[in-house]
């Protein structure tokens, strides 16, 4: 029987890192988002629950599940020197923790910690929804180019609820 105080995450809102989507900016770069994701008013990102997804917000405040998204964003800048490539972010959430992962390339054969989630930092967001600081993981800070090292603070992730 379904918990009745559940509320379902219907959607992922992440910047990644606002420093980084400032520097693909001022260095005359392109950031593009396709596959269902859609820039926000912030210049972050909204990629929205996908059909197999099954996270949801309990009633104590905590997670429950694993979430899937849809979406991909592109950055690109220096010519093409710089390249990342995130795609189906992707909450897992185990005993020891949760990270977010990421497709790291058009053919999504393989997916990449991209970021921990401080569970014991979260709190509610000003959307109503669950605020949770992230940091770079050491598999993230390759995919970033190594510009960042591991455990630099990531924008937070805020999750979208139903509301019952």
């Amino acid at each position: 029987m379904a918990d009745p105080q559940l509320q379902p995450v219907i959607a992922l809102h992440w910047g990644v890192k606002t420093s980084f989507r400032g520097y693909v900016a001022m260095m005359g770069g392109v950031t593009d988002v396709g596959g269902g994701a859609e820039l926000t008013p912030d210049g972050g990102f909204t990629f929205a629950a996908a059909p197999d997804s099954d996270l949801g917000l309990a009633g104590d405040g905590s997670l429950t599940g694993h979430g899937r998204f849809s979406g991909e964003v592109r950055f690109e800048a220096h010519g093409g020197m710089l390249k990342v490539f995130l795609a189906d972010p992707a909450i897992e959430i185990t005993q020891t923790g949760a990270v977010l992962t990421v497709a790291d390339s058009a053919a999504r054969t393989r997916r990449v910690e991209i970021a921990k989630l401080d569970l014991a930092a979260l709190a509610n967001g000003e959307a109503g929804g669950p605020l949770i600081p992230t940091s770079l993981t050491m598999d993230g800070s390759f995919l970033l180019g190594d510009h960042y090292p591991p455990t630099t603070a990531l924008d937070p992730v805020q999750l979208a609820v139903a509301t019952t």
